[in-house]
Formats: C-alpha cells, sequence, structure tokens
C-alpha cells in the first residue's frame, strides 16, 4: 500500500529522528475529520527490502507528529490450511525471539508487548461489515528475511503461529515503547513453503498482493472513516 487516496488534502512532512530518517516523508492530512499520518515503510516503490527496513525510525517518526493509535498493513504467508489466502488476519499476538528492536539500549525498562483489542475489534467489525473473509485472532511470527522460510522452518513455525511474516512484531514493539497503540491488518497472500504442492515464489506472492490490496484499501477507508 503506497498511496492512501482517501487523504484529504496531504502535506509531505520530512522527519529527522534520533535514529535517523524513516523510510520516506510522512504524508499528513485528514480523514473524516480526523489527523492521519501515513508511512509507507518500504519506502518508494517498494525499495526497502524487510531486513533493512529502519523500524526505530518509522515509528518514532510518527510519534513525533503526534500519532496516538497506529494500524499498520502486513503481507503474511498462512502457516495453516484452513487460513486461506485473499482472506484477512487480525492477530492477537505476535512471535519473535530471534529479532527484538528496542528503545532501551542503555536502561533498564521492560514492557510487556501487546496488540491493543479495541483497534483490532474494530478491524475485525470491519472486515466482516463489508463482507470480507476475516480471521478474527491468530499468533503472527516474524522472520528475519530477506529469504523465504525453508520447509523445515515453516514446519517449526506452524507449531506455535498461524501467519508469518517480516515486519509487524518489530513495529509493534517499538510501538509499545512509545506508549502508542497498535493493531495490524495481515493480507494473506500466500500459503507457506511446503503446505501445498504449488512450488511457493515471490513473483507469485506479488501476482496475489496485486489481486488483494483493493479489498486491503477498502477496508481501511471504512475503518478510518468509522474509527471512534
Amino acid at each position: 500500500m503506497y498511496e492512501l487516496e482517501i487523504l484529504k488534502q496531504p502535506e509531505m512532512r520530512d522527519v529527522d529522528t534520533a535514529y535517523g530518517k524513516p523510510s520516506g516523508p510522512v504524508r499528513v492530512g485528514t480523514i473524516a475529520g480526523r489527523s492521519v499520518a501515513f508511512l509507507p515503510r518500504h519506502g518508494k516503490r517498494h525499495g526497502i527490502p524487510a531486513h533493512r527496513l529502519p523500524h526505530e525510525a518509522n515509528m518514532l517518526a510518527l510519534k513525533d507528529l503526534g500519532v496516538q493509535r497506529v494500524i499498520s498493513t502486513s503481507s503474511v504467508g498462512s502457516l495453516r490450511m484452513e487460513i486461506e489466502p485473499g482472506g484477512f488476519l487480525v492477530p492477537d499476538d505476535f512471535f519473535s525471539p530471534w529479532k527484538i528492536l528496542t528503545y532501551f539500549d542503555s536502561e533498564v525498562r521492560h514492557v510487556t508487548p501487546s496488540l491493543d483489542e479495541d483497534l483490532r475489534e474494530a478491524l475485525v467489525a470491519t472486515g466482516k461489515g463489508l463482507g470480507l473473509r476475516v480471521y478474527e485472532s491468530g499468533t503472527y511470527v516474524q522472520a528475519i528475511g530477506p529469504r523465504l522460510e525453508t520447509k523445515a522452518e515453516i514446519r517449526a513455525m506452524s507449531e506455535f503461529g498461524d501467519v508469518v511474516g517480516m515486519t509487524m512484531a518489530s513495529e509493534a514493539t517499538l510501538a509499545n515503547e512509545l506508549d502508542m497503540d497498535y493493531a495490524c491488518l495481515c493480507i494473506v497472500d500466500n500459503y507457506c513453503h511446503g503446505l501445498v504442492e504449488e512450488p511457493l515464489t515471490y513473483e507469485k506472492i506479488v501476482e496475489n498482493q496485486k489481486t488483494n490490496a483493493e479489498n486491503a484499501k477498502a477496508l481501511i477507508a471504512r475503518f478510518l472513516g468509522e474509527l471512534k
């Protein structure tokens, strides 16, 4: 998602933070009278790979602009046959013990990670109201990337997760540290490597993303318009 067409009177904000610049300029405007900031995490034309995303700068830039609640979208692979591509999953937990980012490098602070339940419930209700297939909960497993996962890794991940991606857990952790509410709309674009006989390729994932993107935009637009 590189554009948010429903953003009214957008202004480009070139933000700098203590962690450097974010993935690109932040677009700030209004939706249904509410101030909204929009930041494509992968930058212009998807130029920044997942393992090199400036997560700390991205989340801090939003905080510095006054953002209090964060909604992200994330392309994911399904770890379970019953979670079908073309649907959406709104995770209620995440798993990423091998890559944990933090702002607290120089002080002892411990934050208990969580995803905001009010935002989660609103995303689920909006999706169902549009007649979309929405899975109400699940655990997001964050892989490191940039490569896709091996079949053995997928078998292991399926023991404790429902979908796999490369971004959300880092963002959610940092949002928690900045006292921002965070929820994610996961777009299920494919079955993970080894779940089905068809070989998994990046090209196939991109093809599915294009198909699912319009439904995701419609859901986010309705959600932002109705958010209390």
